[in-house]
């Protein structure tokens, strides 16, 4: 969901250029200190477990919006350099699947024609499916000769190793206010454990939101309304995300 394609989706050409072997480096939580390994020999638990290669940069003038994001997958705050890479920890953090999301992970180096080239992707994300490298661009960035090579050289590389490559622009704008907004509902220990319960047994399939609320009468209203988003949020019941959310909206449950 969320997911605005990618430059360079096509099979990797990576025997037309003659990739040179890989090699990783990641910094180590606590002193900061490099490792740099060949990319096979890489364990990706390790990279999750790092330090970012580089915090965002605060300076007069930058064009960039960066920041922190409190991240209920993490527990834990993870660093974005743009809004556009927000708006992908949003989705990242929204997806039941992801099980880790690590920023700025590792900057991966590698011969390509001759020439060394270096990269540092955006977010390593851990998920139920294995780790996916992603990279953030603007759509209006990918037709750039410099931006698509890059892109081409790091995916050939990365889907040798037997790891997914993303490059995600805009999402559907409907959606990403969507997700923005549950998002406020994201920290669990707000939530009382039985206006939760009173919420979870309110709810049907095809129930509406204004009808589950107003089904909740033993607790604040406030209390009832926050508690449905927070179940949103945790997909435990699911709405059609591609329209704008509304009392009206219908509630799906776990199938």
């Amino acid at each position: 969901m969320g997911n605005a394609t990618v430059a360079g989706s096509a099979k990797p050409r990576a025997g037309s250029w003659n990739l040179g072997a890989a090699q990783l480096s990641r910094r180590h939580v606590g002193d900061g200190a490099e490792e740099i390994r060949p990319l096979d020999e890489v364990a990706v638990d390790d990279v999750v477990a790092s330090t970012p290669w580089r915090t965002f940069r605060w300076y007069a003038g930058q064009q960039h919006y960066s920041g922190t994001y409190w991240a209920a997958t993490e527990s834990d705050h993870v660093i974005y350099e743009s809004r556009l890479e927000l708006a992908r920890l949003l989705f990242a953090d929204f997806d039941v699947g992801v099980q880790r999301i690590a920023a700025q992970p590792f900057l991966l180096s590698c011969s390509v024609g001759g020439k060394e080239r270096r990269h540092i992707p955006d977010y390593l994300l851990l998920t139920n499916a294995g780790p996916v490298i992603v990279d953030v661009k603007p759509r209006r960035q990918l037709a750039s000769k410099t931006v698509a090579f890059t892109f081409e050289w790091t995916r050939s590389v990365l889907t040798a190793r037997g790891w997914r490559y993303e490059v995600w622009s805009e999402p559907p704008p409907i959606e990403l206010e969507n997700v923005r907004f549950l998002a406020g509902y994201r920290r669990a220990w707000f939530f009382d454990p039985d206006v939760l319960a009173a919420v979870r047994s309110a709810v049907w399939e095809g129930i509406r939101i204004e009808e589950a609320l107003s089904a909740v009468s033993a607790y604040p209203a406030p209390s009832v309304r926050a508690a449905l988003f927070h179940l949103l949020w945790r997909q435990e019941f699911s709405v059609d995300m591609t329209q704008r959310l509304t009392t009206a909206s219908v509630l799906r449950t776990a199938s």
